[in-house]
């Protein structure tokens, strides 16, 4: 396999056999891109490899660049890497918002746009010789030795070594191969006391389902209906096809094609819509992944191939069913849009990864809500942050969507870390979480968040040549912070103060700590500390006594220059 350009990229097929680099990030979806990007800023030197055709995983052959994000996701909440990433994105059409104009996101667009968008954030590390990307290589062994990896194989006969490993794998892959300790499917309500668990004991295979989404346009007048599946009738009834679904808040919302619903809900349509012709000029596609195609059949961890085919049938399925009996023959599957396989996703989207088995894994109840409180339960080793509700769709066996709420919260770093081998970091939705915990970090923005904070810890661990082991004692977690605070990665909840004002760091260092007042991500930082401040500020040990300390802003400050001393 020879090499290939996209994006800016040079992607490496089979020109070198064994290749040597600081840090090597195994998979190439959102988390992998953005530990290559961190470690690569960071001045390390780095392997990418990606069992895909194109990197970008969610955004690209898994066909839902429709972001789900948190609502303050335009202002604050996200680093200034994610930023980045949004911003190329709308630069790509013009800086148009939301090029597809889908209602289920601020913004959608096309694969072949996420594809580019990757290729240029990344090309100048690529040309300055930093990082190495090789595409269509899968990880299929690993060399540990010693408590560590050496080297991992590849499906292309390349073998990458370097000091410190990321596992950014859609499934949590090289976690098996180094012999990682590792969950799947449901812990069971037994181990945490979690109302979104399986009732009882663990339940492995109880994995969430797959997805194939496709890519739709809408000629109205033609007759494009593809041919009825094997099956069709049973997963017509059992999934089942509708256009209603059973929301978060307990009712059951209905919709429309092409029209607002019956009880007001937008046109299903525009939900999923990447792009909109009226405004870009030529055709719509809106992107079907619904309840409808949502595949939990089988397991895509224990059996990725049957998984996979039988998640593409289901929405061929799904399709001649929108086509036949909701009564639009002219949808036609957009066969020729790039990124796809003839309209269909490439590989299934990725729900569940395996996870990476820790003491004490981020759960359930870390997410929630905390009475009087807007943020979850305060993470003292924080090393990012991401919000979205707890979302676990049908598992294997267990057909039912659950929901639960949850609070902006924050990534641990003790759920990044492998107790064995010791230079292996989880860089995606692999991290320490139980099933339920997991379903709040997996979307975009929270696995690019703990990508981010795995390669600019792997980064850290070359430079001061430690093992990631040591990265929470008290001389190194300091450390670590401020590196990801340098890069513009929040580590609290604190919407007011950018990543660019000279107190971001000081502010996220105070609110780690726990001085912050409780009920606003706001901390009005050129304001005099109300009562609920001050309160805050004295149990972390700041002396608001001091003549200098007149605002928010100035106990930071304070704060901070104490930090720097101890």
């Amino acid at each position: 396999m020879g090499a290939h350009v996209r994006g800016g990229i040079r992607h490496r097929g089979g020109e070198r056999r064994v290749l040597t680099a600081d840090v090597v990030v195994i998979g190439g979806g959102l988390g992998g891109v953005a530990a290559a990007l961190a470690a690569a800023e960071s001045g390390r030197s780095v392997v990418l490899t990606c069992a895909e055709e194109d990197l970008g995983g969610q955004v690209t052959s898994q066909l839902v660049p429709a972001l789900d994000e948190h609502p303050h996701v335009e202002t604050g909440g996200v680093s200034a890497s994610y930023r980045r990433l949004r911003d190329l994105v709308r630069a790509g059409y013009g800086g148009i918002a939301n090029p597809g104009g889908g209602w289920v996101s601020r913004l959608c667009f096309e694969p072949q746009v996420g594809a580019e968008t990757i290729g240029n954030l990344l090309a100048p590390h690529v040309a300055a010789g930093l990082l190495t990307v090789i595409t269509c290589a899968a990880p299929v062994d690993a060399r540990v030795h010693a408590g560590l990896i050496e080297a991992v194989t590849l499906s292309t006969g390349q073998t990458v070594s370097g000091e410190v490993f990321c596992d950014a794998t859609e499934l949590g892959d090289l976690l098996v191969l180094a012999g990682a300790p590792w969950v799947c499917g449901s812990e069971g309500s037994d181990a945490h006391g979690e109302s979104l668990a399986v009732e009882g004991g663990p339940q492995p295979r109880a994995v969430q389902s797959c997805t194939t989404g496709f890519l739709v346009e809408h000629l109205p007048g033609e007759d494009h209906t593809v041919p009825r599946p094997p099956g069709y009738e049973r997963w017509r009834d059992s999934q089942p096809f509708t256009l209603e679904i059973a929301g978060w808040d307990g009712r059951t919302h209905r919709y429309r094609m092409f029209d607002d619903g019956p009880d007001g809900h937008p046109p299903f349509w525009t939900y999923r819509r990447l792009r909109e012709g009226a405004v870009l000029g030529g055709r719509d596609l809106a992107l079907i992944n619904w309840v409808g195609n949502d595949y939990a059949d089988r397991s895509l961890i224990h059996e990725p191939h049957r998984a996979a085919d039988g998640a593409r049938l289901l929405s061929m399925a799904f399709l001649h069913w929108l086509q036949t009996e909701a009564g639009f023959p002219g949808l036609r599957l957009a066969a020729e849009t790039p990124g796809t396989r003839g309209g269909l996703a490439r590989y299934p989207y990725v729900r569940e990864s395996r996870r990476l088995a820790v003491p004490e894994p981020v759960t359930e109840h870390h997410l929630r809500p905390v009475p009087g409180q807007v943020r979850a339960a305060a993470m003292p080793d924080s090393v990012g942050v991401a919000w979205y509700h707890m979302d676990i769709h049908p598992r294997v066996g267990h057909p039912g969507s659950h929901y639960a709420d949850s609070a902006p919260f924050q990534i641990p770093l003790l759920a990044l870390v492998a107790p064995e081998p010791g230079n292996l970091l989880a860089a995606a939705k692999n991290l320490g979480a139980t099933q339920a915990a997991a379903s709040a970090y997996r979307v975009h923005h929270g696995e690019w968040a703990v990508g981010e904070a795995a390669g600019t810890a792997a980064a850290h661990c070359v430079r001061r040549s430690i093992r990631p082991v040591r990265l929470s004692t008290r001389d190194e977690l300091p450390a670590l912070q401020q590196a990801l605070l340098a890069r513009g990665v929040p580590i609290a909840w604190v919407l007011d103060v950018a990543p660019e004002d000279p107190l971001f760091a000081p502010v996220q260092r105070l609110a780690v700590a726990g001085g912050v007042r409780r009920d606003s991500l706001d901390v009005r930082p050129d304001d005099p500390p109300a009562e609920a401040d001050r309160r805050a500020l004295r149990a972390v040990g700041v002396h608001l006594d001091r003549h200098d300390i007149n605002t928010w802003a100035d106990a930071a400050s304070t704060f901070a220059e104490g930090e720097g001393r101890a």
